[in-house]
């Protein structure tokens, strides 16, 4: 019985090999039915690891904030979710994506909007949608989820000191508006792409765009409430540091959706490429943090490797 099923398995190899492999099946410009598969299931993998992101920013937020805060911070880290896809289905995708832009500028598009909603059209769940790559729904998927992780930059900057009100509002204009109307000069095809401008798994177009928000954020709200006593710096630690290893290592391992899937397909040698190097990026910065902060405070500290990594 062991030999059959052996033997059948080693069947099923070489007849999948032959349907992949066959001649013709990777010719120039074209994309075959199998590889289209491997393609989106890849890119779908790609969007649950950066979904798994979302429950490693809120467990490093909460356990890196004091125990009072919990419940808002968790609160904050679930809307997100949810205000993002929302926001991102029915204006954001299409602000992003606009196809054609109304207003020139700079010598390319400076705005464009393709509608409310989102609609596959009739080629969107075939192999003629982004070059036999992903299908529209995988497409909008993939991005809704990085619409939503760039909120969680803001989120991040201003913990433990603002009102979960404002901070909603604040996450839907800047997800609804704010960060898909910026992508679009560059991803969407406007002017920052014509200029050759280069932005790979969203460097600028994610995490500066989002850093920008934390930054306005933090001027207008000031420091945390205890932080500066008398005019010297109070440090405020964390409740929960085991919480805050497990967000870590879980933002780790999203990390390699969140780039990996940025390659836009399953090409085995740029896949496996930007993972090695999103490896060798979180574990130099590790060993950086660990560096420097023993030098600078005399002893180890926890909290700072984590966030080099």
């Amino acid at each position: 019985m062991k030999s059959r099923w052996k033997w059948a398995g080693v069947l099923a190899t070489l007849m999948l090999g032959a349907m992949l492999f066959a001649p013709g099946a990777f010719a120039e410009g074209e994309v075959s039915q199998e590889m289209f598969t491997i393609n989106n299931t890849w890119m779908l993998v790609a969007t649950f690891l950066v979904f798994i992101m979302h429950l490693g920013f809120a467990t490093l937020e909460v356990g890196l904030t004091r125990s009072k805060n919990t419940v808002n911070i968790l609160f904050k880290n679930t809307a997100i979710v949810a205000i993002g896809l929302l926001t991102y289905a029915a204006v954001g995708f299409n602000l992003m994506y606009p196809g054609d832009f109304s207003v020139e500028m700079f010598g390319g598009g400076f705005f464009g909007f393709a509608g409310f909603g989102v609609d596959p059209g009739e080629t969107g769940q075939t192999i003629a949608y982004a070059d036999g790559a992903y299908t529209y729904w995988t497409d909008f998927i993939f991005q809704a989820m990085f619409a939503a992780t760039a909120a969680t930059i803001i989120s991040g900057a201003v913990a433990e000191r603002i009102k979960l009100g404002p901070f909603l509002i604040i996450t839907t204009i800047y997800v609804a508006l704010v960060y898909p109307y910026l992508g679009s000069w560059k991803w969407g095809g406007g002017w920052l792409d014509t200029m050759g401008f280069y932005d790979f798994a969203g460097s600028t177009l994610v995490h500066s765009v989002g850093g920008w928000g934390a930054l306005a954020g933090v001027i207008v709200l000031g420091p945390r409430l205890g932080k500066y006593v008398n005019g010297k710096i109070k440090g405020i630690a964390g409740h929960n540091m085991p919480l805050a290893t497990i967000g870590v290592f879980l933002l780790w391992l999203g990390w390699f959706g969140f780039n990996g899937g940025s390659v836009l397909s399953a090409d085995p040698n740029l896949v496996s490429l930007v993972f090695v190097t999103t490896s060798l990026a979180a574990a130099a910065g590790v060993i950086g943090a660990m560096v420097t902060s023993w030098t600078v405070q005399k002893k180890p500290d926890l909290s700072m490797i984590l966030n080099g990594s």
